[in-house]
């Protein structure tokens, strides 16, 4: 998708699609770019390394099963590196999208198979998964509440018409509707 060719600076090309798909102009382009590759010589960024850099954020928790989520969300080839350009229009999306696309951003990490829906055991899986990484300042808020509670709970909420699945639009309008519940299935990415 990107450049792999570990290259001082991106092409003419990557730096137009990168100025036309994100909020950053070619000098900030540049400057992640450099940065990214200080980072990731290689030019891509590979699971294990992503981890170590993601796990800096929660260092009382265990994000290493919510790091996998997000770096699958990154990773939109589905070729198991990130490369500069996924790498950039995440963090564009992630830091500086409104809030219908981070949380567009948001149902694609929680659709772990990537079918265009949400079941319980998706939702399950990253609700136990923002619960570890969270440590125990997350135990301490919830101590009568399990991950599996909360996630049921959370998924009868957004599945408007009860059909046991909640899709891209039943999630990000109850999020728009729920501030709390936005904040709690987006923590800060």
């Amino acid at each position: 998708m990107g450049n792999q060719s570990g290259k001082e600076r991106l092409s003419k090309n990557d730096v137009e699609f990168l100025k036309k798909n994100t909020r950053y102009d070619e000098d900030t382009i540049q400057e992640w770019y450099k940065g990214f590759m200080v980072d990731c010589p290689e030019g891509k960024l590979s699971p294990p390394s992503f981890m170590m850099i993601y796990s800096k954020c929660f260092p009382s928790g265990n994000a290493k099963e919510f790091c996998e989520h997000v770096f699958r969300t990154f990773d939109s080839d589905k070729n198991g590196f990130i490369d500069f350009k996924e790498f950039l229009l995440a963090i564009d999306v992630t830091s500086a999208g409104s809030p219908e696309e981070k949380l567009n951003w948001a149902f694609s990490m929680y659709d772990v198979d990537g079918n265009g829906w949400i079941d319980l055991l998706e939702m399950t899986k990253i609700v136990r998964s923002i619960y570890k990484m969270m440590g125990p300042n997350q135990a301490l808020v919830d101590q009568f509440e399990t991950p599996e509670k909360r996630a049921e709970d959370i998924f009868h909420r957004m599945d408007a018409n009860s059909d046991g699945r909640v899709t891209r639009q039943e999630f990000v309008r109850s999020c728009l509707n729920d501030s709390k519940l936005a904040e709690l299935l987006s923590p800060r990415l």
